[in-house]
């Protein structure tokens, strides 16, 4: 996964403004307490924390891979 789906995955999910939030301040106990900032700076994968991210915040497994988007006609 790219650092860009990451952060949109984040925004569809969080929205815009509690997203940065998120990702500034929650502890994530399953990357040894860093927050998802930290984490990718460290170099461990945007997919790790993201799944990471999603485990902490109860994410249904359904909403991990972001909205369907339907083709334009």
């Amino acid at each position: 996964m790219r650092l860009s789906v990451f952060r949109t995955l984040l925004v569809d999910e969080f929205g815009e403004g509690y997203a940065a939030t998120l990702t500034r301040t929650q502890h994530l106990t399953s990357l040894d307490g860093r927050t998802a900032d930290e984490a990718i700076e460290a170099g461990i994968p945007p997919r790790t924390v993201w799944l990471a991210l999603c485990d902490a915040m109860d994410v249904p497994e359904s909403r991990r891979l972001g909205h369907d988007v339907r083709p334009h006609r």
